[in-house]
């Protein structure tokens, strides 16, 4: 994660119409490129680091860890850790990640209508 000087105006500034636009949080939230893919991801339930990293192939391992990390520190995944050996740990949606879908889905819906590419 990148440092930045956390009384700067940028950061204020960012804070500030984060919070007063709904549409920029959620932008800002699922901002990451890889964020969508992972939460499409666990749509379909509970799913293991390995079988997200064979699911999303071009995410690099540095990616997928830092996108589930931050996905975890916003409240969208949570993050079980297994006390079985060999240990695995397990990813699902919160309440509200599963509250994406419907947004998700209406974003996927937009997209192939005007991506005319």
């Amino acid at each position: 994660m990148a440092n930045f000087k956390e009384n700067s105006t940028n950061q204020f500034n960012k804070r500030l119409v984060t919070t007063k636009c709904p549409v920029t949080f959620i932008v800002n939230k699922m901002g990451n490129r890889w964020k969508p893919l992972v939460i499409r991801e666990l749509f379909s339930g509970t799913k293991r680091y390995g079988e997200l990293k064979k699911a999303i192939p071009a995410v690099t391992e540095k990616m997928l860890i830092q996108t589930l990390k931050e996905l975890e520190a916003d409240g969208i995944i949570n993050r079980k850790a297994m006390p079985v050996v060999p240990p695995h740990v397990e990813y699902s949606l919160t309440v509200s990640g599963k509250d994406l879908e419907p947004v998700i889905n209406e974003m996927v819906k937009w997209s192939l209508k005007y991506n005319t590419h």
